[in-house]
């Protein structure tokens, strides 16, 4: 909190939030977290603090991570180059090594850690315990590439029965054991649907859905499934965010309330978006509006 605030303008932040926290207190919100906001280590724990100060006032936050920056890293360390098509990353065996080593083993570790010493209590899984995420190959050209065919969701709802916040990796298997790559934004779209979440939060590299790409002003904030085709059509949804945007419409499909896109580089950009007026980034839903129809029925 702002050091200049007064103690009367700082409770006055603190009141304004009480709404947002009564609507979200018990209820299940996902947190899709990678990219660069997991580079640089003082956003890291400010969504680590987010995170548990979500968990502290009674939300029951997931926690689903990706990596790809440090896996290409340590491949690039091994000397081997990674390869993509259509932006999924082509896995052969030993490359489906180094991505669960890197996902399941340093960076959920990590992650956990960082929540317990932020006053959390978190444990990492990945999509191969309990047959968390089960799967089966998405393209013979990709290898080790999942697509999700069945949820299995027992072991994360144990872990927020008991009080935890559960860290996911990305790493699913399927029925004979055998180890596969997920892209993790899919992997949260299908873990929120199945927990039937209260939010899903895509933390990207850019701002939300932009009007104009090259314009961080023009940045839309509320977008019905209803708008996508003339979206698609303008091309204002193109290229990377086509990925990203068939992920909101997948989880929404699949029983999420509300799916937000937003920039995981703008510090505490969570608790914007979850516990005041104005929010961050572009959120998805069926139909309701943002602005006027947010607050309805919450007080």
């Amino acid at each position: 909190m702002d050091k200049n605030l007064t103690n009367m303008e700082r409770a006055e932040v603190l009141t304004s939030a009480l709404p947002y926290i009564r609507q979200y207190t018990g209820k299940v919100v996902v947190v899709k977290y990678g990219g660069n906001a997991m580079i640089n280590e003082q956003l890291k724990e400010q969504v680590m603090e987010d995170i548990v100060l979500l968990w502290l006032i009674g939300v029951q936050v997931v926690l689903v991570h990706g990596g790809g920056p440090e896996i290409n890293d340590l491949m690039d360390r091994l000397g081997k180059k990674p390869e993509f098509v259509n932006g999924l990353r082509v896995t052969d065996k030993e490359t489906m090594d180094i991505v669960q080593m890197v996902l399941a083993g340093k960076i959920n570790k990590t992650l956990v850690n960082l929540l317990e010493m932020k006053g959390g209590k978190a444990v990492g899984l990945s999509g191969m315990d309990g047959r968390l995420l089960q799967c089966g190959i998405k393209d013979e050209r990709l290898g080790f590439v999942g697509e999700i065919q069945k949820v299995h969701i027992d072991p994360v709802t144990d872990l927020l029965s008991k009080g935890y916040i559960p860290v996911v990796s990305t790493v699913g298997c399927d029925k004979s054991g055998n180890a596969y790559n997920i892209n993790g934004d899919t992997a949260a779209a299908y873990i929120a649907g199945a927990l039937n979440a209260q939010t899903l939060i895509m933390m990207t590299d850019i701002a939300g859905v932009l009007g104009n790409k090259d314009d961080p002003s023009t940045l839309i904030p509320e977008i019905s499934l209803d708008d996508l085709p003339s979206l698609y059509e303008k091309g204002t949804i193109s290229g990377g965010m086509i990925p990203k945007v068939e992920c909101c419409a997948t989880a929404i499909s699949r029983g999420v309330k509300n799916v937000v896109i937003m920039d995981g580089r703008v510090p505490h950009s969570i608790l914007m978006e979850l516990l005041t007026d104005e929010g961050a980034g572009t959120r998805f839903s069926g139909s309701q509006p943002r602005y006027e129809d947010r607050k309805a029925g919450w007080e």
